[in-house]
């Protein structure tokens, strides 16, 4: 009875925090395309970042590398993710003191399309030099929820097909360093409901 109770609770508590459990999930497949060295711990910590932050809306995804993708055939629903420069944290990092976008999407027309660029060497570069003591000793993790964030910013972008921004939040049009790996990043309400109405007009796979 009392972990009927607490298990009640639970889900009440997220009811009122607005992320209530999704009724039905929708799959999208994320089909990355590495153009530089990448760290393989980095990489799954980017999935699972990813998930963390979109599922709330109903989102699951399924990621593949390019040469499985296109070998055993990608889903309906899919976009292209391309990480550009180093995906790893070196131990000599390059001199990167250029400003500009983690990250960018691709459009047609005005049209946002299912296609998307990463600059891993800026991410990273952000992400060491808000990195601290202890955090070293965890760097691939770091990175990885670093590109995590990115990516999953990225995506909302393509699912919802709009280059509007949050106030707060992973969709924040700017993210510092610290941002990058820290406390955790959510959707804010706005972004899941947006989320929630793109799946489900687009008429996703469940």
């Amino acid at each position: 009875m009392r972990s009927v109770l607490v298990s009640t609770i639970l889900v009440a508590i997220v009811a009122v925090a607005g992320l209530a459990i999704p009724a039905s999930t929708s799959r999208l497949t994320v089909v990355m395309d590495f153009k530089g060295p990448w760290s393989p711990p980095a990489a799954r910590e980017m999935q699972k970042e990813s998930a963390r932050i979109l599922s709330p809306a109903g989102l699951s995804i399924d990621w593949k590398m390019r040469g499985e993708a296109i070998s055993g055939g990608a889903d309906a629903n899919f976009v292209v993710m391309t990480f550009h420069g180093s995906c790893q944290f070196d131990s000599e990092p390059p001199v990167y003191d250029e400003l500009g976008p983690y990250a960018s999407i691709r459009e047609t027309n005005g049209e946002v399309q299912p296609f998307g660029d990463v600059d891993c060497t800026r991410v990273v570069s952000s992400a060491r030099y808000a990195m601290s003591g202890s955090d070293f000793d965890r760097q691939n993790y770091l990175v990885g929820r670093a590109l995590g964030r990115v990516v999953a910013h990225e995506l909302v972008h393509m699912v919802t097909r709009s280059e509007d921004h949050a106030h707060g939040g992973v969709q924040k049009a700017a993210l510092s360093g610290r941002e990058l790996i820290g406390a955790p990043l959510p959707l804010e309400l706005a972004e899941v409901s947006q989320i929630r109405r793109a799946l489900a007009a687009a008429q996703f796979q469940k």
